[in-house]
């Protein structure tokens, strides 16, 4: 039985989890491990990569199935990609000193210009619920000592 690819995307995305599985697990085996009860500083991080390792293991099977809906991989668009890193390079560059509420809005904004169906009223409904969500729960919820607002504007 020869083993054929069905779905290219599938089985892609199942080889990135096995890899950032497989580098998490083995990064975390410098740490202490520990046991269930005393857990060390490497048992969440080498767990989730067995858990990731296990999504890529099944996400590539599925992919393998002769049942799979044939898929294959489209070309690599660097400009989308290139907008949202570029997105979270400057939401973390802005975020001490505008605070967090102007960093998301600039993270949204500026990773919506990666989307084919751009549209401004969209963009600032994801912005206004990323918001509202995120202070509610970081700021509000588990109090993270992050600025809201630039210093300018409280002081």
């Amino acid at each position: 039985m020869k083993l054929r690819i069905r779905n290219q995307k599938d089985v892609a995305a199942g080889a990135i989890y096995l890899a950032f599985g497989a580098a998490f697990s083995l990064g975390a085996l410098n740490y202490k491990m520990g046991d269930a009860a005393r857990m060390g500083p490497a048992w969440f991080p080498f767990w989730i990569g067995v858990l990731l390792m296990a999504i890529g293991a099944a996400t590539t099977a599925a992919g393998l199935k002769s049942h799979a809906v044939e898929d294959k991989l489209q070309k690599l668009e660097l400009r989308s990609l290139a907008w949202i890193i570029g997105s979270v390079c400057l939401f973390g560059l802005l975020l001490q000193p505008l605070g967090l509420v102007l960093a998301l809005a600039a993270l949204v904004i500026v990773s919506s210009m990666a989307s084919h169906e751009f549209g401004w009223k969209g963009t600032l409904a994801n912005a206004t619920v990323l918001i509202l969500f995120s202070v509610g729960a970081f700021i509000q919820g588990i109090s993270l000592q992050i600025p809201l607002w630039p210093h300018f504007l409280i002081d």
